[in-house]
């Protein structure tokens, strides 16, 4: 297979295979995958490597790598994102940007950096989690991972994927946000109570998504299915790398929205465990909740 270097400046644009990857959907799959999204009534824009004809694929040392970024009048902070994605010196990179129909500066940022976007659109969604799913379709990645539009990745790519030689169907790190506040992840008991494992630091593999995407209805917290599937699935193989893979604003939705996302949370539980399962881990919620509100007051 002829690979050629399309930008030597960007190592993620150094493995670019002149094949077309061949699309394979099966019938037992519940969803699809495609090369470019459906021409919808409104859409703003698209582009990127692959409207040119360049597609990226998986090499056995090389893993690739999607990375989704779902923005929605993100100019702020857009650009230090991409930036953060492009000049990863791990080659094997897709980057995918789902725009929600930005009325701001975001649409001109994304079209700066065309030659190094694997894939780009700029449409109405339904929210979030509906624009994660659209990315999850257009993935083509052996892991996928949610970058979200004011975080930046670290250069750690290389890093965690330098040694696998397996496939795990999770491999996470730890987060830091600009407030300097340090997240270890971890998969626990907790993960019963509330989401203990940050999208910013997950690398899920693809395999998970054969038959899954995010439940649209929450606005909040619907990432906290998958790793709670995971977590209740003890056979799944996962790895832990203690690195920060991600820098994020301390102002997300779920931790301006805390208790709204522990609701979200709690009710995507009651879908896998019987009424006392779930009074216990309510009550064990319900403890969590009032513990943070008393420690966070402010003092009188």
């Amino acid at each position: 297979m002829n690979i050629i270097k399309l930008d030597p400046n960007f190592r993620i644009t150094r493995m670019i295979p002149i094949q077309k990857p061949c699309i394979v959907n099966k019938s037992e799959n519940k969803f699809e995958s495609v090369l470019f999204l459906p021409e919808v009534e409104g859409r703003k824009g698209e582009g990127g490597l692959r409207t040119n004809g360049y597609f990226k694929k998986s090499y056995n040392d090389k893993p690739l790598i999607s990375i989704i970024t779902v923005v929605y009048n993100g100019e702020k902070y857009l650009e230090e994102t991409i930036q953060s994605v492009i000049n990863q010196t791990y080659d094997n990179v897709e980057y995918i940007i789902i725009d929600g129909g930005s009325t701001d500066g975001t649409v001109d940022i994304i079209n700066k950096y065309e030659n190094q976007i694997d894939y780009w659109v700029s449409e109405r969604d339904k929210g979030i989690y509906d624009a994660m799913n659209k990315g999850i379709d257009l993935a083509f990645g052996d892991y996928i991972f949610f970058l979200g539009a004011d975080d930046r990745l670290e250069n750690i790519l290389h890093i965690i994927f330098k040694d696998i030689n397996k496939r795990y169907l999770l491999v996470y790190g730890n987060i830091k946000y600009n407030t300097s506040l340090f997240v270890k992840s971890k998969f626990s008991f907790q993960t019963y109570l509330h989401n203990t494992i940050h999208h910013q630091s997950a690398f899920y593999s693809k395999d998970l998504f054969t038959n899954f995407r995010y439940d649209i209805r929450y606005k909040i917290a619907a990432d906290y299915e998958l790793n709670l599937l995971v977590y209740k699935n003890h056979k799944v193989e996962t790895l832990y790398s203690d690195n920060i893979v991600s820098i994020c604003e301390d102002d997300g939705i779920s931790r301006i929205n805390y208790k709204e996302s522990h609701a979200e949370m709690q009710d995507i539980r009651h879908k896998y465990f019987n009424h006392f399962g779930n009074l216990f881990f309510d009550i064990g919620l319900a403890l969590k909740l009032y513990l943070h509100t008393f420690l966070t007051r402010a003092p009188s």
